[in-house]
């Protein structure tokens, strides 16, 4: 069997260099073909030198280990070496090779070791969804500008009622004005989840502290029912989780 190639990325040289010792301890037959200080380094020595493994620190300048991790698709085995518990836990449950906390144990080095050895001869995981889920999210923002027809307006996010998709645009309603947005929805929807607004059909967010009832027709269509607005919104199966009870 041809040597396993393997990269290190860390952007602490005193760590590259242990890794890099350990390995050679523990695992003689295995080449260290490049060790980056960063993880555009990285990305560049994994499609130059095509290694079997990459322990990938999590954390680097320029490109973070998830990032280069991403663009490995099923060709890599990745090994994320972390300070923090909850990308190593993640990192275990959505089937990369394996974690290591810093710094790192030459024990756990060689339980991974030995699950590296036995996953050799599968195609690697592609880890495009845990990098979605532990790649920070962008903040909501406190404001968005909005058009009426040429005249700009500036709204407070608290001010939302709803969005709603309209063709290539996105509609603000609030109390006193309705305006558009070039952001899509469901771009939308993402950045604002953690800002009190639950998307509830594919055309709809809404701010859930105006939500006064949600009812259900006859048909079994659902809609919700907004506090100090007129307007019914429906609610697709999709979503209707959100409602326990219905």
């Amino acid at each position: 069997m041809t040597p396993p190639r393997i990269l290190i990325a860390d952007d602490e040289p005193l760590l590259r260099e242990e890794l890099q010792a350990a390995l050679a301890a523990l695992w003689p037959e295995a080449q260290v073909v490049g060790a980056a200080s960063d993880g555009v380094q990285a990305l560049h020595m994994a499609r130059e030198l095509a290694p079997d493994i990459a322990f990938l620190d999590i954390r680097m300048p320029g490109l973070s280990g998830l990032e280069v991790a991403r663009t490995f698709g099923s060709r890599i085995h990745v090994v994320f070496v972390t300070a923090y518990h909850e990308h190593a836990l993640a990192a275990f449950d959505e089937g990369a090779a394996d974690y290591l906390l810093k710094p790192v144990d030459p024990a756990r080095l060689a339980r991974a070791i030995e699950r590296l050895r036995a996953r050799l001869g599968t195609p690697p995981p592609d880890l495009a969804r845990l990098v979605q889920q532990l790649a920070p999210k962008k903040a909501p923002p406190a404001w968005l500008q909005a058009s009426v027809g040429s005249t700009i307006h500036f709204i407070d996010l608290n001010d939302v009622i709803y969005f709603s998709a309209e063709l290539k645009y996105t509609r603000v309603v609030t109390e006193h004005l309705e305006a558009h947005i070039r952001t899509p929805l469901k771009e939308l929807a993402e950045q604002l989840e953690d800002a009190g607004f639950w998307q509830i059909h594919r055309g709809y967010v809404v701010a859930v502290r105006r939500i006064a009832a949600v009812n259900r027709d006859a048909d079994g269509a659902a809609w919700l029912k907004l506090r100090g607005h007129g307007t019914r919104l429906p609610v697709s199966q999709r979503f209707q989780h959100r409602f326990k009870g219905m």
